[in-house]
């Protein structure tokens, strides 16, 4: 079995389409016949988040939907492994995601739950004071007096890192509003955004897309060195990176260990500069996976970090990246190239069509109109060789209301 920084130095020495990052568990006839007790005496290893002093389970529950108001089997079923970590926003779940967890911790206690919320930086949430008044309105949504980190949601502009933002995030630290800060970010800027980040300091955390897809990219590396070396925790989101399970399929991924989601997730904490990952774990069977692939002891082989690698390639033509400054700098207008195909991701390999087809039909018209602009460039440009106009068409039949 090779060491940590054996597959470390595989991993960042990969080509552009990476090796395996992701989320799931063995099989469900495994943790079944564990049994439930034995599930829930165990609990899930932790990680240092940067330099916070806290340590946050390497695994932690997705809130990117709607929880069951009297009692949440899952949310309680995590707390059980270890998982008290909730990750949640303001918009999640229509607006109602929020208030399920405030059900949850008032259920267990406050102060047993990890709860970290998000604003998009948009209309009044674009200056500092708009900011703080978006962290009132969550935690007035929350029901608690304050939460355990704060995010800027999805920030692609590196102006949310000048001093207002920054100040912004130390007041609101400093009124005990929220323990820590940070942002999440998963477009193609990505790198640009952690090295700005690295540099001006008042950021204790950020959430990006890490999967295996991207551990061949240098200037992703070389952002997520400087924002260790900063003291900045790194958590992954869109860890499964994932495509129609036929396409999948091909591969035939074996192993006598783990399933292919699972190799996926295991892959992640491989890498040892990440501190955790979230899991939009919303039935019992993938929590419990999710939970047994962390508990395992059992690292990759070589072998299954190679045929992860052999599938990232494979696949590569159905896996938009996000790094929509290179496709969509080729295409005159405003169509919206990466986050129609994320929407379509949320469809085909999420199987949550409703918000799929809500994300996509709340872009405007010339967001979504393809057919008037001339996708030639955009088709060349793109690293993962994805055929944007089919997959943009398919986007439109399945999603439009």
């Amino acid at each position: 079995m090779k060491s940590a920084m054996d597959r470390r130095s595989f991993m960042k020495g990969v080509a552009m389409g990476g090796v395996g990052a992701g989320v799931s568990g063995l099989a469900a006839t495994t943790a079944e016949a564990q049994g439930a007790d034995a599930a829930a005496a165990s609990t899930v290893p932790r990680r240092q988040l940067g330099t916070t002093g806290e340590t946050i389970p390497i695994i932690f529950m997705g809130g990117s939907r709607t929880f069951d108001m009297k009692y949440d089997r899952s949310l309680h079923r995590a707390h059980g492994f270890g998982i008290e970590y909730i990750d949640t926003a303001e918009k999640y779940g229509g607006g109602q995601s929020q208030k399920g967890v405030a059900v949850f911790h008032k259920q267990v206690g406050r102060d047993k739950v990890w709860i970290t919320t998000k604003v998009e930086m948009e209309g009044e949430r674009t200056t500092g004071e708009g900011l703080k008044k978006g962290l009132d309105d969550c935690l007035a949504d929350l029901e608690t007096d304050y939460v355990n980190m704060f995010f800027m949601h999805m920030i692609q502009d590196p102006r949310y890192l000048d001093p207002e933002f920054i100040k912004a995030g130390d007041d609101m630290k400093k009124s005990g509003k929220t323990k820590f800060f940070g942002f999440s970010c998963h477009h193609g800027n990505v790198p640009e955004m952690i090295s700005k980040a690295a540099s001006v300091g008042g950021i204790d955390a950020i959430m990006f897309r890490y999967n295996f897809r991207q551990y061949g990219d240098v200037e992703l590396n070389k952002a997520m060195d400087a924002a260790k070396k900063a003291g900045i925790g790194l958590l992954a989101m869109k860890t499964q990176s994932s495509v129609p399970e036929d396409l999948e399929k091909v591969v035939e991924f074996q192993s006598k260990d783990f399933t292919l989601p699972q190799a996926k997730l295991k892959a992640v904490w491989a890498d040892e500069r990440i501190d955790g990952c979230v899991s939009q774990m919303d039935n019992l069977q993938i929590l419990e996976e999710n939970a047994t692939a962390a508990m395992s002891p059992v690292n990759l082989t070589m072998t299954e970090f190679h045929q992860l690698n052999r599938l990232a390639r494979m696949t590569a033509p159905y896996a938009c990246l996000g790094c929509n400054q290179i496709c969509e700098g080729k295409i005159a207008g405003k169509l919206k190239v990466a986050d129609a195909l994320r929407y379509l991701m949320y469809h085909e390999c999420y199987g949550d069509p409703e918000t799929a087809r809500l994300l996509y039909n709340a872009l405007g018209v010339e967001e979504r109109d393809y057919e008037r602009v001339d996708l030639a460039e955009a088709i060349k440009a793109c690293p993962q060789g994805i055929r944007i106009d089919e997959r943009l068409r398919k986007a439109r039949a399945v999603l439009t209301a």
